[in-house]
């Protein structure tokens, strides 16, 4: 039997075709040696003096570095710079100067403003904190060497007439823009009285109420001195109801004036609980300590008014959202007349929640004294704990309304929070599931065995939201410095 040498040897390697190139994954086939799976590598930052050894494999990065120093990237460490003032100025990333953060409580939405504040101060940019509730902000401001002012009951006062330093404007203009200037005074100081009307009765105020109340105040304004006027003024302005005031309503003649009463007995009593009602000793005079907008931040402190007090925090948060506005314009508009330096401000609206459910309709009015766009150099912060909140507002319409305001937010900052509220912040802005399931994680509960000094799970992280591009998840770690600043649990930590 003959037995073929050939058949028992074995076949000759395969080789791969000269001149084939490799695949991302190398040579694929029997003794090419592909890999199935590579990792990716960690990413880097550093300046070109540190890595500069590296050339050629140092190569972009793909997180912002224009602004202020935020955090660093959850996954690849690197440095992540926002503030929603360089994005729109410098970075031009977005379309408006308006950042909306909300997350769990003590979670570090406040943490995450303080480093704004203090970066955009740095650059020049002026803070206004108009209502701090805790106080969060007000150890930071003192320390910047900033205003810091206390309004409350027995503390300093702002009069909700006041509509800043416009004497000084009025003096050093022509008749037509002076005319221009006390219209859109008069404006002002409407959406401020028939807010403070609407918490005080807890319900609209009519269009013809309205009506006597812009004619009082242009009355007013035409007699108008070195001092603004005060709500005892609008309230004997009616009582007396001289003819111009009567002029906007059907009874002119001076045989009607008792019809004129009688249709605005409802609005004098309305004057009159404001006047001498628990807001009376807040908002009844002239305003004790203005505020300096030539100072690097100003916060307004109303920490002393109690957590119950919705009424009264309501009425101040609006208060000194108009008279802080009303500075922010009157600034610009002096600045346009060559009579001050152009100044740029970063506004924060902390709690907002808080001012707009006491009462119907004060949605509207609080987005009439806040809509400062772009053109008025005037970037802000919304802070509240969830989108839940805006759903606790009494009517559709306000509801509504208030989604508004994150709506119109060009950023969203979305700290630690449940799936219901991922829910309702996916009707704002698109979430894919690879971010949703990020966010979740960090509401997981942290350890039984947690020790003294150990961190709550997800406290400083946050997705950073821009339309429909993939978020940024960021963790902010405090130094030291704004520990001490921002201790918000100093009472227990002193225990």
């Amino acid at each position: 039997m003959t037995i073929s040498t050939r058949d028992a040897t074995p076949p000759p390697p395969r080789r791969r075709p000269a001149g084939r190139r490799p695949g991302r994954l190398g040579h694929s086939g029997p003794g090419g040696g592909a890999w199935s799976y590579i990792e990716p590598p960690t990413e880097y930052r550093g300046t070109t003096v540190q890595v500069c050894g590296l050339f050629p494999f140092g190569t972009g990065a793909s997180t912002p570095m224009i602004g202020v120093p935020i955090g660093r990237h959850l996954y690849t460490g690197s440095a992540v710079c926002f503030d929603p003032i360089s994005w729109y100025t410098r970075a031009k990333l977005i379309t408006n100067p308006s950042v909306w953060i909300e997350g769990e409580p003590g979670m570090g939405k406040s943490t995450a403003v303080r480093r704004m504040v203090l970066g955009l101060t740095a650059q020049g940019v002026t803070p206004l904190i108009l209502g701090d509730l805790k106080p969060d902000y007000a150890e930071l401001v003192r320390a910047l060497g900033g205003q810091v002012l206390r309004v409350g009951p027995g503390l300093d006062r702002i009069n909700p007439l006041d509509a800043g330093p416009w004497r000084q404007v009025l003096d050093r203009v022509d008749e037509r823009t002076a005319a221009v200037v006390r219209s859109a005074v008069t404006d002002r100081r409407l959406n401020m009285l028939v807010a403070l009307a609407t918490l005080v009765r807890r319900g609209p105020v009519s269009s013809d109420e309205t009506t006597v109340l812009s004619a009082a105040l242009r009355y007013l304004a035409d007699r108008e001195t070195d001092l603004p006027p005060v709500l005892s003024d609008v309230l004997r302005v009616i009582r007396d109801a001289p003819p111009e005031v009567r002029a906007v309503t059907l009874w002119q003649e001076e045989q009607d004036l008792h019809r004129f009463r009688d249709e605005t007995n409802g609005l004098r009593r309305t004057l009159l609980a404001l006047l001498h009602g628990p807001l009376g000793d807040t908002f009844e005079g002239q305003t004790t300590t203005a505020i300096r907008l030539d100072t690097p931040a100003v916060c307004v402190d109303i920490s002393s008014i109690d957590d119950t007090d919705e009424l009264r925090t309501a009425a101040t948060l609006l208060s000194t959202w108009s008279y802080g506005f009303a500075q922010v314009e009157a600034a610009h508009l002096m600045a346009d007349l060559g009579l001050a330096p152009a100044r740029t401000f970063f506004t924060v609206l902390d709690e907002l929640w808080r001012a707009l459910r006491v009462g119907h309709g004060l949605v509207d009015r609080a987005d009439g004294l806040t809509r400062l766009n772009r053109q008025k150099g005037t970037g802000t912060a919304f802070i509240t704990h969830s989108l839940a909140d805006l759903e606790a507002l009494p009517t559709a319409h306000d509801r509504a309304k208030a989604r508004g305001f994150a709506e119109r937010s060009a950023v969203l900052m979305i700290g630690p929070c449940s799936e219901q509220e991922l829910d309702a912040v996916s009707r704002v802005r698109p979430l894919s599931h690879a971010e949703r399931r990020e966010v979740l994680s960090w509401s997981a509960p942290p350890s039984w065995t947690a020790t003294e000094g150990s961190e709550t799970v997800g406290r400083g992280n946050f997705l950073i939201k821009v339309g429909s591009r993939p978020g940024i998840p960021v963790h902010l770690e405090p130094t030291e410095t704004e520990k001490q600043l921002g201790n918000t649990d100093f009472r227990w930590r002193m225990a």
